[in-house]
This record gives C-alpha cells, sequence and structure tokens, in this order.
C-alpha cells in the first residue's frame, strides 16, 4: 500500500489539531474543577474540625464555612464575623489559624513552639500558624514569622 506524500501530511496535521484540541479541553477542565468552592454548614465539615471549633473558639461565630475541592485534594475554610480564620485538611485537621484579633489558643500551639516564643520574644502573641509535614510557620505580635521544622527547631526569621 502506497501512502501519497500529500496525503500523510494532511493526516498528520490532523491528527496534530486534534491533540491540541483535546490538551486545551482536559485543561479547561481541569481549571474549571479545580477551582470548585462551595459553602457549607458546620456541620458538614469533617467531625475533629467541629469538635475543634466547640472546643476552642465556642465563643466566636461563624460567617461563612466553605468547602474547597481541588483536583487531587479538598479543604475547609471557616471564618469567623471577626475575620479570624481555620483551615482545615480533608480530615478535619487544621492546616492554618490566623486570629488577627487576638491570639492562636494555647492549646493548639506545640508546647515547643510556645516555649521558644515565650523565652526568646517576651509579651508577644502568636496571631497566625500554619503547618504541613515538614513545617510549622508562626506569625508573632512583633510582626515576625518564625519558621519551624518538624522538630522545632528554628530554621527561619523574616520580618
Amino acid at each position: 500500500m502506497n501512502i501519497n506524500p500529500k496525503n500523510a501530511k494532511i493526516m498528520k496535521r490532523i491528527i496534530i489539531t486534534s491533540v491540541m484540541a483535546l490538551v486545551c479541553l482536559v485543561t479547561f477542565q481541569v481549571s474549571a474543577y479545580a477551582d470548585n468552592d462551595k459553602p457549607v454548614n458546620v456541620t458538614q465539615l469533617p467531625v475533629a474540625a467541629q469538635q475543634m471549633i466547640k472546643k476552642h473558639f465556642a465563643k466566636k461565630t461563624v460567617a461563612l464555612a466553605k468547602q474547597e475541592t481541588g483536583l487531587f485534594e479538598k479543604s475547609y475554610d471557616v471564618v469567623f464575623n471577626n475575620g479570624e480564620k481555620i483551615e482545615f485538611d480533608r480530615n478535619g485537621n487544621w492546616t492554618e489559624i490566623d486570629c488577627k484579633m487576638s491570639s492562636v489558643p494555647a492549646a493548639l500551639v506545640p508546647a515547643k513552639i510556645s516555649q521558644y516564643v515565650k523565652a526568646t520574644y517576651p509579651g508577644t502573641k502568636i496571631l497566625q500558624i500554619e503547618k504541613d509535614d515538614n513545617r510549622y510557620e508562626v506569625k508573632l505580635s512583633n510582626r515576625l514569622e518564625v519558621t519551624f521544622n518538624k522538630h522545632f527547631q528554628v530554621v527561619d526569621i523574616d520580618d
């Protein structure tokens, strides 16, 4: 079977155009799905998140709770009417606590971080704490940001 070179070029163009169209369509679908936020009721949060809010933020009023669905993960944000905010992972474990108007509840701050802050920066408050698998980052009332590794050793200080 002989393939005409002219037909081969046409087929190649059709295939390339089809692949490009498919890539564009998939990219559009992924970006649309990756930014899928929806308001939820506090009772729709994972149990661990509900318990944490009841225990440590009982006197605060929730202004908004939302579920963020990404391409590969799900998370939750809770915003209180005073502007403070908590972010949770899919299991309801906090990943960030931002207490702009007060301070992060002491029971939620690892003891070694609390001890370091009290000893090194007496009189300051922890206004925000963020954690992931390898580090903790705290923002203090003196405007410093201190980063700890997973062993609670200071690895960075920013002002």
